[in-house]
């Protein structure tokens, strides 16, 4: 077919091909309930067939988040609104906690209200035995989703974005080991998040290549919060860590307060290195050295998939690893006596 017939389809032929009213054609193309399986079947091989791309002007799509407050989330939330506006699509932001009764509320109650896609930002798609309901809920309405670091637990090939947690903790450690240090600690989030194990892995593997063969007894698991940060810096005094690799800035901060309530200074006996790399950081005392996400990068490949996507046009699926960057300051220096 020829791209002046391809423009020329619409929901009237649709409807021929499929055998059905272009009520039901509509109904499909705005993803909206009250379609038999088979029915629906029958319409989107019939778009896919005549070439037929939905409109995509006035819809919405929806970012799923725990993390509104923290300003990395918001920038990337932020930078895929401004990806997809030019392209008449309008992005809702959802505060919903991964893997609660919230997730699944907010799904059911989208799905019908105009949803052209959703995109989970570090949501349930980072919780090891997450709920599949809404994932199930979105494929039986034919409305596409991806992720942002991390996989889903449904197994269900769909793209994915992620930082590489791995390279993140590299660079992390590379950098305090060059500067001397030998006991550095780890503070993760929960055991069962995937950023947070993979960043643990990560930090094991890095301290291995060093000939660091027993750091699994320096890695502490906590909240990824600035009191779960906090928490962890009298047990990593008491272990004699010089070196801190935090799994979130806000877990760098909190162990900076914690480090300096307990007499001790940073980086003069304590070096700390964060992670995700918000602008924030760069005006803390002291500034911050972390590694950043590349916001805009993920933002942009989100963006460019999900416009893919809504116009039922096929996206790569699997995890595409994007490389963090190292920014160095105030926060990590010399080990002590080194």
């Amino acid at each position: 077919m020829g791209e002046r017939e391809r423009m020329k389809v619409g929901i009237v032929e649709v409807a021929a091909l499929a055998g059905v009213s272009e009520a039901t054609v509509s109904r499909v193309i705005n993803r909206r309930q009250g379609v038999a399986k088979k029915t629906r079947d029958a319409v989107e091989s019939a778009m896919a067939e005549l070439g037929y791309e939905r409109p995509v002007s006035g819809q919405l799509v929806a970012v799923v988040t725990e993390h509104v407050t923290n300003p990395f989330f918001a920038d990337v939330a932020e930078r895929i609104e401004a990806t997809l506006a030019p392209h008449g699509l309008k992005t809702v932001l959802c505060p919903a906690f991964p893997g609660g009764v919230q997730e699944p509320e907010y799904i059911a109650s989208i799905v019908d209200k105009g949803i052209a896609a959703v995109v989970f930002l570090s949501s349930s798609n980072t919780v090891e035995g997450a709920e599949l309901e809404p994932y199930e809920m979105l494929r039986g309405r034919r409305i596409p989703y991806v992720g942002v670091n991390g996989v889903f637990a449904d197994g269900v090939p769909v793209p994915v974005y992620s930082t590489d947690d791995a390279l993140a903790a590299e660079l992390a450690v590379d950098h305090l080991h060059r500067l001397g240090h030998r006991t550095i600690g780890m503070v993760s989030g929960p055991v069962g998040n995937h950023p947070a194990d993979r960043r643990v892995r990560g930090f094991l593997d890095a301290m291995a290549r060093r000939g660091i063969e027993d750091a699994d007894r320096l890695v502490i698991r906590q909240s990824y919060t600035i009191e779960g940060g906090q928490a962890a810096a009298q047990p990593f005094l008491d272990l004699g860590v010089t070196g801190i690799v935090a799994a979130s800035d806000y877990m760098a901060l909190g162990a900076i307060r914690g480090i300096r309530r307990r007499g001790h200074s940073v980086p003069g006996d304590v070096s700390v290195v964060g992670y995700d790399g918000s602008s924030i950081t760069e005006f803390t005392d002291p500034p911050l050295t972390t590694v950043r996400q590349p916001a805009e990068r993920l933002a942009a490949e989100v963006g460019r998939s999900v416009l893919a996507l809504v116009g039922s046009r096929d996206v790569p699926v699997g995890e595409l690893l994007f490389d963090p960057e190292l920014i160095i300051r105030s926060s990590t220096g010399p080990a002590p006596g080194a």
